[in-house]
């Protein structure tokens, strides 16, 4: 054998690596970087291994693999797994920054060129309990991957410090015999200045907006994604492989308990005011996000358990039970029940959805507030209080409303200031009002009980230091934390003048009950112990335990900074926040959700509408408000449900179904795979990894974009291909045909278990009508993902129909007009744990008059035609430039010119006539 390598060629450092680790008996030979020593391949190819068969290894990972075979083994799927996804995301990446950092002299740059793949392989090292990849001895995936970073990481200056899992890993695989002499040998001791006249003979990535949360590859200018040839017949070995050969997902068998050697993952949604029916933001703002990830963990493997319930204490539930003439109790069990019926039609698949008035809740609260006192985190205060003579009691927080003494915003309540944020006392308000009579309190003194957050402070600070640090926080939730913290921390009243509430079980404040931001949270706890007399497991359990928390970004001081600081003083080894999902804030069109003027949509409204439940769940995840508030808009709606769903993903599963139903008889033709297969195979693949690497980070609403990328792909697959014309053509046509009808429905079939955690009933329609295995589910367990072949040749599939119905524009406005309000009085606000309302930054103005605009504009409908415009225009660019039919490009063109009909109306323009045939404009 003769390995031929080059100098400052890092994958050379790979193979040279892999032979001095191995100790293979092998000849090396240093060569040219343009040497060309395999004499049929039209480009030069090093390194190359030449065997004693005759034949060449060219491909730098195989020739790795082979070394390590050679004396061993034959490499693991997890091996395989990180040898693939080096070449397909680490690669790319690696490339790019390479480039920036050698020729451009942009080393700062690469931290964030290459912040998203090492995530991925930081997160898998921290979570893994070997030394190496696969286990405690080296393997090929440690010395590729180790060879691939060493340019960047032995280099001080562009050593990435947030990632100490990957530089602990890296470090033990340099102390491996022969792979630091390999490094000196390839890169002679300069670092990246070696790899200069390599580099220089590299093509330049092409320019692109970075994702630093994926590492995502390079484009070309036309938007599509460049693939190697090393990325497709990675792909089409991938796909070749048999599903059925890996391990099922296990049947949930409840009540669910952390298991030995499994990620245990605990999530909560934020616990509903009980006298409120939720409205579309309360919804994604809590229940239906965390339910996207606890589906999907369980499509990953996960032990997921999964609880939520209503929070039914407090003033707001003494004052709706007075409204309707009902004992608050009588209220609790009315409002539950709506609350259970909307979230089941919404397909929120808790593992139990409970409540806090149990008795479960009473004795975990009085236990936790007993050690707090024990340990000396309760003091006593007297405190002035806000106290309405007219409604005959001490007012609650949230029901007393007025000016912010810091920031002026006129409805600012008697907690918080939902404009600037600031933590507020009641008494500290400007021109006080009771929410319930809009009379004037007046100050009154009472003694209470408060929780001294300023001496959990320090306690409080360093397991932030390590949850934030090691979690999955969204950047509102640390940014709220650190504002907090920053202003310093006060003792916080958690005892209340109530009637409705769980007891203060300390003798001198037997009249009163827990406050409920003390109370609330507690919920997650008793609501487990209600569900299993073995809580204990999930929740004194932080070692095996990882916590998911999903919120609206008003509830996130609450959950990061008093909840914590109440299990810590409790000093009982309970299971803290790892990771803290908050979004913003979700409007309704340009305005506030409101019951009381019956403006936007809420839980039991939807499904009168007659739109599905998973079209609501789609487009409710495809405007989730992550990193900025978002709207809900009727016109934005029916256009994403028409254009996404109908035309772009309906379409394309549609497509494959019927061809295999018209064409072959219902079965799946046998495929032979070319070039062009391979490598959508590569890019169907590649938007898989992006999808599961935004899902474990918790990115639903990014993670959607892929899903629908794959059909984008597929359609276009299909268009070119053209299988209705090569089905009447000559044999290798009629292959042809099938091999695009085969590949597309397994697409199809891939789609729907991406789908799962956004539609789950549309991803079980498409299995059915695919008759699709259940191992096709597994996809998920593959590794960084992988595309495998589940609907083999000769697979009989089911009975294939549309999957989505056309929301028509007199149906959307009649909608629009129904949920359009029409009193001008607002509700008062009852918002609680799930509220994901956005406040107004200047009282409303009176509503005197309707006021009519002279040029109809609609600056917000406007914005989003734009962007239907520009979406159209690129379809047909893309149509047009793959010849597709004529009469298919004129329907796409018409489309096209009456969205831009309608842009000139949102804008106040009017529209341009149409150009006559045979003349110019």
């Amino acid at each position: 054998m003769e390995l031929f390598v080059s100098e400052g060629n890092p994958h050379c450092l790979k193979v040279l690596a892999a032979l001095k680790v191995t100790g293979v008996q092998c000849g090396v030979q240093f060569v040219n970087h343009e040497g060309k020593v395999v004499p049929f391949l039209p480009r030069p190819a090093v390194p190359t291994l030449f065997l004693p068969s005759g034949q060449h290894l060219f491909s730098s990972n195989t020739i790795c693999r082979y070394l390590f075979e050679l004396n061993g083994p034959e490499s693991s799927d997890q091996c395989n797994q990180w040898l693939e996804w080096e070449a397909t995301i680490l690669q790319p990446a690696l490339l790019r920054a390479l480039h920036l950092a050698v020729l451009q002299g942009k080393g700062s740059e690469v931290p964030k060129v290459l912040q998203g793949p090492l995530n991925v392989l930081d997160q898998s090292l921290a979570k893994g309990s070997t030394a190496y990849l696969t286990g405690e001895a080296v393997s090929v995936a440690d010395v590729v991957l180790w060879g691939a970073l060493h340019p960047v990481l032995s280099v001080s200056s562009l050593v990435l410090s947030d990632h100490k899992s990957v530089k602990a890993w890296f470090d033990r695989v340099a102390a491996v015999r022969g792979c630091q002499s390999a490094a000196q040998k390839v890169l002679q001791g300069k670092g990246l200045e070696a790899m200069k006249s390599y580099m220089q003979k590299q093509p330049a990535p092409q320019s692109r907006d970075t994702q630093p949360c994926n590492g995502s590859p390079a484009e070309t200018d036309e938007g599509e994604r460049a693939v190697s040839e090393e990325e497709m017949e990675a792909a089409a070995l991938i796909w070749s492989k048999d599903l059925n050969a890996c391990s099922h997902p296990a049947e949930k068998q409840h009540p669910v308990m952390p298991q030995e050697g499994n990620r245990n993952v605990l999530i909560t949604s934020a616990l509903p005011y009980v006298n409120n029916v939720p409205h579309l933001g309360n919804i994604i703002g809590c229940v239906l996000s965390a339910d996207v990830f606890s589906r999907y963990g369980q499509l990953r493997g996960w032990n997921v358990l999964f609880v939520c319930g209503t929070d039914e204490y407090g003033t707001a539930t003494e004052n709706k039970a007075r409204e309707e003439g009902l004992t608050p109790q009588q209220i609790c069990d009315k409002y539950h029940a709506v609350h259970s019926s909307i979230y089941k039609w919404f397909q929120i698949d808790f593992d139990f959805f409970g409540r806090t008035t149990t008795e479960k809740q009473t004795e975990i609260a009085q236990d936790i507030f007993w050690r707090l006192h024990k340990n000396g985190f309760l003091v006593e205060d007297t405190v002035e209080q806000l106290r309405c003579e007219n409604c005959q009691r001490f007012l609650a927080d949230r029901f007393v409303e007025g000016t912010c003494p810091h920031c002026s915003y006129p409805e600012a309540r008697g907690d918080q200031c939902d404009k600037c944020g600031r933590l507020i006392n009641a008494v500290e308000l400007r021109e006080p009002q009771c929410k319930v009579c809009r009379q004037t309190p007046e100050i009154r003194s009472s003694k209470h009980l408060f929780l001294d957050l300023p001496k959990l402070e320090t306690q409080l600070e360093n397991w932030l230091e390590r949850s934030t640090s090691s979690g999955d926080w969204t950047a509102n939730a640390k940014q709220i934390t650190r504002s907090w913290l920053r202003d310093g921390l006060k003792p916080r009243c958690i005892t209340r003048d109530l009637q409705w509430g769980t007891p203060v079980p300390h003798p001198d404040f037997k009249e009163k009950v827990f406050y409920v931001w003390f109370d609330a949270p507690i919920g997650y706890l008793s609501i487990t112990a209600n569900y299993t007399n073995e809580w204990e497991k999930w929740w004194k359990n932080p070692h095996q335990v990882e916590l998911y928390n999903f919120m609206a970004k008003d509830n996130v001081p609450f959950h990061s900074v008093v909840f914590p600081c109440s299990l810590l003083g409790a000093q009982d080894n309970y299971t803290l926040v790892s990771h803290l999902i908050a979004t913003e804030y979700l409007n309704y069109e340009d305005t506030k959700f409101s019951k009381s003027r019956g403006v936007g949509v809420f839980g039991d409204m939807a499904k009168d509408t007659g739109i599905p439940s998973d079209v609501w769940r789609f487009y409710l995840l495809y405007v989730r408000p992550e990193g900025q508030d978002s709207a809900f808009s009727w016109a934005d709606m029916a256009l994403k449900n028409n254009s996404e769903l109908l035309n772009n993903l309906g379409n394309f599963i549609n497509r494959g179904g019927m061809f295999v139903t018209k064409f072959f008889g219902g079965c799946v033709p046998a495929m032979e795979l070319q070039q062009e297969d391979k490598k959508l195979l590569a890019v169907v693949g590649w938007e898989l990894q992006q999808y599961i690497q935004l899902m474990d980070k918790v990115k639903i609403r990014d993670a959607l974009k892929h899903i629908l990328n794959i059909s984008r792909h597929g359609n276009q697959y299909i268009q070119v291909n053209e299988p209705w014309k090569k089905i009447k053509g000559g044999e290798s046509e009629r292959q042809r045909a099938g091999t695009v009808t085969g590949v597309s429905v397994n697409i199809a079939c891939l789609l729907s278990v991406m789908l799962l955690p956004y539609m789950p009933a549309v991803s079980q329609t498409i299995r059915d009508q695919l008759n699709a295995p259940q191992t096709c589910i597994n996809t998920m367990l593959q590794g960084p993902g992988t595309f495998v072949c589940a609907l083999r040749a000769g697979h009989r599939i089911g009975t294939v129909s549309p999957l989505f119905q056309k929301l028509e524009a007199d149906q959307i406005e009649a909608l629009k007009k129904r949920f359009g309000g029409q009193q001008p009085e607002d509700e008062p606000s009852n918002k609680k744990i799930t509220a994901s309302t956005q406040p107004a930054a200047v009282p409303a103005p009176p509503v005197v008059a309707e006021v009519k605009v002279v040029d109809g504009s609609d600056p917000e409908k406007a914005k989003q035609l734009a962007e239907a415009v520009a979406e159209q225009g690129d379809k047909v660019r893309a149509l047009k430039s793959e010849k597709a039919e004529k009469a298919v490009i004129t329907a796409e063109v018409s489309k096209l010119l009456d969205l831009k009909k309608q842009l000139a109306l949102a804008e106040g323009k009017s529209p341009e006539p149409a150009p006559q045939k045979g003349k110019k404009k």
